[in-house]
């Protein structure tokens, strides 16, 4: 890790900067890129910085800068002179990437352990259960305030599971505490953006789950939206959010699959484990990457081509092949 502290990245030459996070992105993702921004744009007000996101989920519209977001990724900056890919690599920051080459500097900081480092500068830690976690550790902390505190506490929860998962480490809770103490109401943060659910996510979850599938003598679980059901309900892909989490408690399973319909012949497939199967290799072989118990790729073929596939590799792990 070149680099210990953000500020260290800016220099007299730095007018414009350039902050991208992965597709679809999730709370951790969101958080971490409008936590920087926050940070650069108080702290340095000279500064010109730009996030490229798509579209943030109404659950996340109540952070600071979300308004600012280029959901377009349009911009006239020709070449930044900075810029940070948050969560991913730079081979999942969609319309973004172009920035991203042409920058005259570029940083990556992520917590995946698909990501080997794609930026001039690297800040990578898989042990850690959230970029947020990096974000913290990256800023001065004589420089934090109420508002940045409650950002990067929103990111830690949603990817700890309100620090339920086993990436939450004993200084993951002494960063949660250290945040709590700017005085923004936890509790209404967590049930906001973690547990409140709107009418349709409801529905989609209960139908998820009523028409969800056991295998492998019942190790594995298998849920499945179609464009159809997604189309019926007026939901977007952000109402899907949890699904997974919710099969994965299912008593008896080792491994749980989410495949949701994006296209014609696609799937959006999301794996998650409780160790035993290390999901983030599987979600490699297709292209998508992420962590031992939680991990996701974009598939092409039938449902069926897709869960056969999935399955191959799961069963695999499971019966000490793999």
């Amino acid at each position: 890790m070149a680099f210990t502290k953000i500020d260290d990245l800016i220099d007299q030459s730095t007018e414009a900067v350039g902050i991208a996070g992965h597709v679809r992105p999730d709370g951790d993702c969101i958080s971490a890129s409008l936590a920087l921004w926050q940070y650069l744009t108080d702290n340095y007000p000279a500064l010109r910085v730009d996030v490229f996101l798509e579209e943030v989920p109404p659950v996340y519209s109540f952070i600071r800068g979300s308004d600012q977001v280029h959901t377009d990724f349009r911009t006239d900056v020709e070449s930044y002179d900075l810029f940070i890919v948050v969560d991913t690599d730079k081979s999942r920051i969609s319309a973004a990437e172009p920035f991203f080459e042409n920058a005259r500097r570029t940083v990556n900081i992520d917590h995946h352990v698909s990501n080997h480092g794609t930026g001039d500068e690297n800040y990578l830690d898989p042990d850690v259960g959230s970029c947020c976690e990096l974000i913290y550790d990256l800023l001065d902390k004589d420089k934090m305030n109420r508002q940045l505190a409650e950002t990067i506490y929103c990111g830690i929860i949603a990817d700890t599971g309100v620090f339920k998962y086993n990436s939450t480490s004993p200084k993951t809770m002494r960063i949660g505490a250290e945040l709590i103490s700017y005085g923004f109401d936890f509790n209404d943060l967590i049930d906001r953006t973690f547990y409140r659910k709107s009418y349709v996510q409801n529905l989609l979850l209960g139908r998820v789950l009523m028409e969800s599938t056991l295998f492998m003598n019942g190790r594995c679980i298998l849920g499945l939206i179609s464009r159809k059901t997604m189309e019926f309900y007026h939901a977007t892909p952000s109402d899907l959010e949890g699904i997974v989490n919710q099969l994965m408690l299912t008593s008896g399973v080792a491994c749980a699959i989410f495949l949701h319909e994006t296209g014609s012949l696609e799937y959006k497939a999301s794996l998650r484990s409780n160790g035993m199967v290390d999901v983030s290799k599987i979600a490699e072989i297709f292209g998508g990457g992420g962590h031992v118990r939680a991990a996701g790729c974009t598939m092409n073929g039938t449902s069926h081509d897709c869960i056969n596939n999935l399955s191959k590799y799961i069963a695999e792990q499971l019966n000490g092949i793999g």
